[in-house]
């Protein structure tokens, strides 16, 4: 027969299948471990709650749980690091040999020099705390539409947010 590890009384055959220690409230505080819950399943209906585990960390790492709304908005997996800024594909002759070249003026610019107007970056109607929460918020699985209810925004801008920071890489 089974033993209690505190204080040595026989515990249950049922007991004993999953625990070492009996049910006295001396024995219970001291040997009890509290468990990590993780929500996977959070929406309107109910909650799902799991027991984090390691098959559970390796099912979450595995993307088991993902949610299925984020498709068409991209995942939350992080970027494989920050893009290049755009310059010339080769050095000039002077810049291998370690010479200098006179600064020119825009106008002086050769045609494959000019920057195109479309390059200017304009200005989002949107602050950056906005940006910020709603990134969150669509990280937790809501809608655009609720998401702009929050915010205070139209949801073609929360829209706009959203897809503007997938295609720089931060979504």
């Amino acid at each position: 027969m089974a033993q209690c590890i505190t204080c040595g009384s026989e515990l249950h055959p049922e007991r004993a299948k999953k625990y070492n220690y009996c049910m006295a409230p001396k024995c219970q505080e001291k040997n009890l471990k509290g468990l990590t819950m993780v929500a996977i399943g959070v929406n309107k209906a109910a909650d799902q709650y799991l027991v984090l585990d390691e098959q559970t960390k390796d099912e979450l790492a595995g993307g088991k749980f993902r949610d299925q709304r984020r498709g068409s908005f991209g995942t939350s997996l992080p970027s494989s690091g920050p893009v290049a800024a755009a310059g010339p594909a080769r050095a000039d002759a002077a810049d291998r040999a370690g010479g200098a070249q006179p600064a020119r003026r825009p106008s002086e610019r050769r045609p494959s020099e000019r920057r195109p107007a479309s390059r200017e970056v304009p200005r989002r109607p949107w602050t950056k705390s906005q940006e910020k929460l709603a990134l969150l918020y669509n990280e937790q699985g809501l809608r655009p539409q609720e998401i702009a209810q929050k915010l205070g925004l139209s949801t073609y801008t929360v829209t706009q947010i959203i897809l503007s920071s997938r295609n720089q890489g931060k979504l």
